[in-house]
């Protein structure tokens, strides 16, 4: 760079240092005007410290010209811990870097206003377009890169808070303060609210290799269960399994049930089990084991199985114990497994003529079938059980059989 080029640079860093303080409150100013984030965050602190960092850039640049360099990434230490700060303020990434733009616009606008009355300032403007651009491309890396980096931290962060309070509920605490309070509040969740417990967790079928998903599909698969709560709703994941504490909405727990069907069904292949309604935090330990229970019996089918729509007699097959299958007669046992292997025409006519009061002729209608054929079956079916179709007991008693050798859930 020849003498005049040396003389116009210097010029101009004079002017520009001279007016450092009008143009920081220009290029603040235009912030303001232009980024309405900024003008509607409620951080009465985020002016000053916009003013502070568009100094520093400012600074960054005039020292590259009295020192004759390029900028470089140690002189970005500041817009480092401004990204973060921008976080905490409410400032998104792309209004922090729009913002960043708007400053450094306003700085070349301050070089072409300090060499406009002179030839040799004006040639030395021209020559500083590259230290302009270097300082607006090496600083908006800078600032994408920690911005991008504070956000995984304060998503880290809050993934543990979360984690911690549904241990803390699962324990049964319920008294909160701070961080976990506000949580809690945020999930529209009180000591006294009406709750479910979902407990979710991936199928064997959930990954091609056999091995757990990416944590990163769970952690999708929580905050979506989290917002089955229509309106609030708190979950973690614990290892591989999804906890949710979801507050009980105005349409009930069919709502709630409804919203992790779509779930299951946009993400991974999962068994969720949902508890009955509950009626307040310190009831989420028994919350939790009701919802367990209720993802255990699922095996490795996914789906949901939701307690609050299952009938007592749904919940008692559920919870059969290895005596209840002992106590079937080996007629009985026969019959079933007879029938089911050759289509379960049988089993299917016995449980609608249940489900029709022990109406044949209803039963018949509902199967499309002549009443003939109906009562031909169930003539059938008494002959080969020994049980009498017209006692209520009886017919009980051959439900209970056929639904403790069938063992399926009633999944969704």
């Amino acid at each position: 760079m020849g003498p005049d080029s040396q003389s116009g640079r210097a010029a101009i860093a004079a002017v520009l240092q001279d007016s450092l303080p009008a143009l920081v409150a220009d290029a603040t100013e235009a912030i303001w005007n232009q980024v309405p984030a900024y003008a509607a965050a409620a951080d009465p602190k985020l002016r000053d410290d916009v003013a502070a960092h568009v100094e520093s850039i400012f600074s960054v640049f005039l020292a590259g010209l009295t020192e004759d360099r390029q900028a470089r990434r140690a002189d970005f230490a500041v817009t480092r811990d401004q990204a973060t700060r921008r976080l905490s303020q409410g400032i998104s990434l792309a209004d922090f870097l729009q913002a960043f733009h708007i400053g450094q616009l306003t700085l070349w606008q301050g070089v072409l206003k300090a060499a406009q009355d002179d030839q040799r300032t004006r040639e030395a403007a021209l020559q500083l377009v590259e230290r302009i651009m270097v300082v607006i491309e090496l600083g908006s890396t800078i600032a994408g890169e920690a911005y991008v980096e504070a956000q995984q931290h304060q998503l880290a962060e809050r993934d543990r808070l979360r984690r911690d309070l549904v241990e803390d509920l699962l324990a049964r605490r319920t008294t909160f303060a701070g961080q976990k309070r506000s949580l809690l509040q945020a999930a529209s969740l009180g000591s006294q609210t009406s709750l479910l417990v979902a407990s979710a967790a991936p199928t064997t079928g959930s990954s091609t290799t056999g091995s757990s998903p990416p944590p990163s599909n769970l952690a999708a698969a929580a905050s979506a269960i989290a917002g089955a709560g229509r309106g609030g709703g708190l979950a973690a994941l614990r290892q591989d399994e999804i906890v949710g504490v979801l507050p009980l909405p105005h349409g009930g727990a069919e709502a709630v049930v409804s919203a992790l069907r779509r779930v299951r069904a946009g993400h991974l292949p999962l068994a969720i089990g949902v508890s009955t309604v509950h009626a307040g935090l310190h009831e989420v330990p028994e919350a939790y084991a009701e919802a367990q229970a209720a993802r255990e019996a699922l095996g490795s089918s996914e789906g949901v199985l939701a307690l609050p729509l299952l009938s007592a007699f749904d919940y008692l097959m559920l919870t059969q114990a290895p005596t209840a299958q002992r106590l079937i007669r080996p007629e009985v046992r026969r019959f079933v497994a007879d029938d089911a292997a050759v289509g379960g025409a049988l089993i299917t006519t016995l449980m609608e003529y249940a489900a029709s009061d022990l109406n044949a002729k209803i039963a018949a209608q509902r199967l499309h079938l002549h009443v003939n054929t109906a009562y031909y079956r169930l003539e059938r079916i008494a002959e080969r059980t020994g049980y009498d179709l017209r006692r209520l007991t009886d017919v009980v008693e051959l439900l209970i059989a056929i639904r403790l050798m069938k063992a399926e859930p009633p999944i969704s």
